[in-house]
Formats: C-alpha cells, sequence, structure tokens
C-alpha cells in the first residue's frame, strides 16, 4: 500500500502527530473532549470534510477522515450494516468510542434499524496500535472489490492535508501558504495573523 500521506504519518512520531491534531483542532475552533479515556479532537473545513482523533490514555488512536463528495459516504445512503463492517478488524476498546454514542458536528450517527444501536459515520477507518498504524480490515477490502481509491475517496489524503505530515508545520509556513493563495490584503494583516498563529502553537507546545 503506497500513499505519500499515509507513509508520513507512519513516521512521525505519535507526540507529533497529537500536537498537529491539537494545533488544527484549536485552528477549526473545534472544543476537545474527553471520550471514555480517550481524548478527542477533530479538524473540519465548514463544508463535511473532517478528521477526528481519538487518542486513547494507553498509547493507541482511532482515526476518522470524512468526505461527503466521495463514494465512501455511507451516510448518504443509510447504510449502518456497511458502515459497521468498516470497523472490523480495529480493537473493540476503540470502536466504544463512536459506537452508541452521542452525534456532533464532525460524525453524525447511523442506526441500526433493527436493533437501534448507532456507529459514528466514516468514509476512513484507521488505527494505531502504539507501534504502527492500520487501514481497518474491511475497508481495505472493499475498496480493492470496489476498485475505489482508498485514500483519495475516503477523504484521507484532502482532510489530512492541512496536517503537513512529512513537512514544515509552523505558523510560518501556514502563513506563507496562505500568502500564496492570495489570502492577505497587506502587510499589516499578515502580520496580524501570523502572531495569532504564534500563540495557539505556544498553547500546544
Amino acid at each position: 500500500m503506497s500513499n505519500a500521506m499515509w507513509d508520513a504519518l507512519a513516521a512521525t512520531p505519535l507526540p507529533e502527530v497529537r500536537r498537529r491534531a491539537a494545533v488544527m483542532d484549536d485552528l477549526a475552533e473545534v472544543k476537545p473532549v474527553t471520550v471514555a479515556g480517550a481524548r478527542r479532537l477533530a479538524w473540519n473545513d465548514s463544508g463535511g470534510q473532517s478528521a477526528v482523533w481519538y487518542f486513547a490514555e494507553d498509547g493507541r488512536v482511532l482515526l476518522l477522515t470524512f468526505d461527503h463528495e466521495s463514494d465512501l459516504n455511507l451516510y448518504a445512503e443509510e447504510d449502518f450494516a456497511l458502515q459497521e463492517s468498516f470497523y472490523e478488524g480495529v480493537p473493540g476498546s476503540l470502536v466504544a468510542l463512536v459506537r452508541d454514542r452521542p452525534e456532533n458536528y464532525e460524525s453524525l450517527n447511523l442506526t441500526d434499524s433493527a436493533t437501534g444501536r448507532t456507529i459514528h459515520y466514516a468514509g476512513g477507518v484507521f488505527w494505531y496500535d502504539g507501534t504502527r498504524w492500520h487501514v481497518s480490515d474491511a475497508l481495505a477490502e472493499y475498496c480493492r472489490r470496489e476498485d475505489t481509491d482508498l485514500f483519495g475517496e475516503s477523504g484521507f489524503d484532502y482532510c489530512l492535508g492541512g496536517y503537513r505530515f512529512g513537512q514544515d508545520f509552523t505558523p510560518e509556513t501556514i502563513v506563507a501558504l496562505r500568502d500564496e493563495d492570495g489570502r492577505y490584503e497587506d502587510e499589516k494583516e499578515k502580520e496580524a495573523e501570523l502572531a495569532g498563529l504564534r500563540e495557539v502553537f505556544a498553547r500546544h507546545g
């Protein structure tokens, strides 16, 4: 399985993954939440795409990504069984973080009509076992069977782009990228945003 973003995430030490997740959570103005022994951090683009991280106290991580315009938008299909299957191969204690839990902006629930049980939707389901990252077994198999671009359609590539794994992640690099996109009207506006970003980064070490 070859993907530049995946390889970059896999090569990033967990403390740095968590730092970047905390910064992106702060920049997206998402409130961190503690859920059953795990810390939830998230990012969204206010347009239907999101990345949600659950950092468990034992060093494991659950990562969910979602792109509402992709073929892996199972919420639009209301396919609970298929969505639940995407969590196969993930340890039960991590799946418990998203099963029968309240909805939130990044993660709505799909409901099993037979039992009433719920699970958070996600186009991409990935997890870290304390040593290395994994794609959920059923998601990988489904994408092979349906000839679906796993990292593209799951939202993984898009949703993790801002974290800049494998690249510099500083206030200066973010401002430089935004400047290239023509975000600032003048140097004063750019300097003001740089100062604000430095405060955010400082809060997260």
